[in-house]
């Protein structure tokens, strides 16, 4: 490891031991000096100039170099306030302009950036402020209230928006200088992305500078080839590291445009792309589908490339969006341990109904559960190596996830005697729904914060619109009757616990819950 520039130690000495750490392979040859804001905005700006526009969003068009020129005031303004390299500052906020200037900014200073949701609540909050021990947090002023609440942060809250007094934004406009950026390692730790676990306790996956470089190197090189005259736009916020790469660091990378819409419903998502020529779309399954009957009303006729992850691609779906645009939908797996996709297909290359080959850099082979290698044609675990890799901030769960140097990701696969992999299922009790994560747990302990609810439990069940559907079973407590306003009531509890998109769809009160002889839930039986 390369001399670090971090004052502060915690994410150096929260990695977990390199004994643990899965097989590079292919590692990338960046210089040991490296500071990845430096690179995708700096060095873009000099290539392609200052007018060049960067981003299109709810602020407005803004050029590379008034971004820049923003990035470079909100440094100063960090440094102003005490911040130092190595602290871990948090981000909440829907997908603008504003977010993403606040990201260039942090890793200039070389801190750490923490991405959440903007539509997480306060339990969930804690548990990622706890677990990253955030020192500064930069809220949006439209989703303070939940921020506010938690009880465990004694970092300082930084509000920006809406500009008034009380917006950070507007006092950083007042610093004027360059601003040098922090000459951080190309393996200082750059970015906290947390995941759901299948307990519902989240794991923060680190990332250094190089390795969000690295995933520009990889798929967008080789399987996205984009360009100048490219304007990127999705759905899933940069809070993801699905989104972050798709709506930041790709674009920057090749110096395009990025489009950053803070609500991105199918229809709304359809008519921004007209408007603004978009020519490379990332977003689910869920959403081409729902996309598809709105055509006719709205054509898009700029679109070359679209991107689909974060759930599996019915063949259905893919055939359906090219009979309707003339489009191959780009197919792909990546993780947020992985920091983006490693199997994927372009072009001529994809095969409908295959996620595709692995991108250059990385290995993939098919394990059962003793750790042999199985045979072409065989469905098994799924495991990969590449230059990036799993590195969970001081969690056990690291031991889970990498085995024997292969990162584990929870997918059955079949691999192919062509070399193709092929999406059956999870191995685990995850949920994936319309693209997004759901942990089982997580769910059942929001019903059960709920007077009525005496047992629960939580599964995914298939579902041809989001792929899986989140099904609870519920048991109630004596004195409460099941109808169709509680379900409604315990539907809404869980939304106001958790964040919206995981509550369940599917709700039936049952009088028990299948149980081994020792008591343990039997998800399985629920499934059957």
């Amino acid at each position: 490891m390369f001399r670090s520039a971090h004052i502060d130690t915690f994410a150096r000495e929260n990695l977990p031991p390199i004994d643990k750490w899965p097989e590079l392979t292919s590692p990338p040859s960046y210089p040991e000096r490296l500071n990845a804001s430096e690179v995708l905005l700096d060095k873009t700006m000099v290539r392609v100039g200052r007018e060049k526009t960067a981003l299109i969003a709810a602020e407005g068009s803004i050029s590379y170099g008034a971004l820049f020129d923003q990035v470079n005031a909100i440094s100063l303004y960090l440094e102003s306030i005490g911040v130092k390299p190595g602290n871990r500052i948090l981000l909440r906020g829907p997908n603008n302009a504003s977010i993403v200037a606040l990201w260039f900014a942090v890793l200039r200073v070389g801190a750490v950036a923490v991405t959440t949701i903007h539509l997480q609540r306060t339990g969930e909050l804690e548990k990622i402020a706890e677990i990253a021990k955030v020192q500064f947090a930069f809220v949006d002023h439209r989703f303070l209230d939940e921020w506010i609440a938690i009880k465990n942060y004694a970092g300082k809250t930084l509000i920006y928006g809406g500009g008034t007094d009380s917006d950070v934004l507007v006092a950083a406009n007042k610093f004027t200088g360059v601003h040098q950026p922090c000459d951080t390692a190309s393996d200082d730790v750059s970015l906290l992305a947390f995941t759901s676990g299948s307990t519902g306790i989240p794991k923060a996956t680190m990332h250094f500078h190089r390795d969000i470089l690295t995933i520009a190197e990889t798929f967008a090189k080789e399987i996205l080839q984009p360009n100048e005259t490219d304007v990127f736009a999705g759905s899933p916020p940069i809070a993801f590291t699905f989104g972050l790469g798709a709506l930041v660091i790709f674009p920057f990378w090749a110096g395009a445009t990025s489009l950053m819409l803070e609500a991105a419903a199918p229809p709304i998502l359809l008519k921004e792309i007209a408007t603004h020529g978009v020519t490379v779309l990332f977003t689910a399954p869920t959403a081409y589908r729902a996309i598809l009957p709105l055509f006719d009303e709205t054509p898009v006729p700029t679109l070359r490339r679209c991107v689909s992850a974060g759930e599996h691609l019915p063949k259905s779906t893919w055939e359906a969006w090219h009979a309707t645009t003339g489009i191959k939908i780009i197919d792909g797996i990546g993780a947020t341990e992985m920091l983006h996709i490693f199997i994927s297909a372009a072009d001529d290359e994809i095969i409908p109904g295959m996620t595709g080959r692995v991108v250059t850099g990385f290995t993939a082979k098919i394990f059962d559960e003793d750790f042999n290698e199985l045979p072409r044609g065989e469905p098994g675990l799924l495991a990969v190596k590449g230059p990036t890799g799993c590195r969970y901030l001081n969690d056990a769960r690291q031991s889970n996830y990498v085995k024997n140097g292969w990162n584990f990701t929870g997918d059955i696969f079949i691999q192919h005697e062509n070399d193709y992999f092929q999406y059956q299922s999870r191995s685990d009790d995850m949920i994936i729904s319309s693209g997004y994560n759901v942990a089982a747990p997580e769910v059942e302990n929001a019903l059960l914060t709920h007077q009525a609810v005496m047992e629960s439990a939580v599964v995914g069940l298939p579902d041809e619109e989001r792929g899986m559907i989140v099904t609870a079973y519920v048991v109630l407590r004596p004195g409460f009757i099941a109808s169709d306003e509680l379900k409604k009531e315990l539907q809404d509890h869980v939304k106001s616990t958790i964040v919206p998109f995981k509550y369940p769809r599917l709700l039936h009160f049952v009088e028990t819950l299948p149980k081994t002889t020792t008591g343990k839930l039997q998800r399985f039986r629920l499934k059957d």
